[in-house]
């Protein structure tokens, strides 16, 4: 009965240390892989739209965005007020290819910003209302994660508005 124990107890061990040197391999075998792009073609804006303005995500809260030729610059807040973002980017068509950094509030040092790069897709949904649909990735990555928001009716943009307790970088000075 003991002896049945130990084998199992031995066996469990070598499964799990087996994962985990898999696991690594899988990690070091990933570290020169290229990194995931989005290849989206660019279309037209729709008709009297434009990019500046700003845009409701329920976790990432307001996207404050504003369109100077084809440079888009903008700021966020978490709605948990936990973090806080910039990202700044290029526009052709209604296809914007950005780069982002995110601040969490009450952190310093490396591990207090997270920086990443995606794309967001201009268009109207179903019952016509202006979103950006589109995905972000960290690190050189353009995706993995997706980030859909709504564009607030009359509401002006207002980069100031948004800040936390780190450095940050100054609209434009990516």
């Amino acid at each position: 009965m003991n002896f049945a124990r130990l084998f199992r107890a031995a066996a469990t061990s070598v499964a799990i240390a087996t994962s985990g040197l898999l696991g690594l391999l899988g990690a070091a075998c990933d570290a020169g892989a290229p990194p995931n792009t989005a290849n989206i073609a660019p279309g037209p804006m729709p008709a009297g739209e434009s990019w500046n303005g700003v845009y409701f995500h329920p976790i990432y809260g307001y996207l404050h965005l504003v369109e100077s030729g084809s440079q888009v610059i903008g700021r966020w807040k978490r709605t948990n007020q936990s973090h806080w973002g910039e990202l700044n980017g290029t526009v052709s068509g209604n296809v914007l290819h950005y780069s982002w950094k995110e601040h969490q509030i009450g952190m310093v040092g490396p591990s207090a910003t997270t920086r990443g790069k995606g794309y967001f897709v201009y268009k109207m949904d179903e019952e016509g209302r202006p979103v950006l649909e589109g995905q972000f990735g960290l690190n050189d990555n353009e995706s993995g994660s997706d980030w859909r928001n709504v564009k607030q009716a009359r509401v002006r943009p207002n980069l100031r508005s948004i800040g936390g307790d780190s450095e940050g970088v100054p609209p434009g000075g990516f």
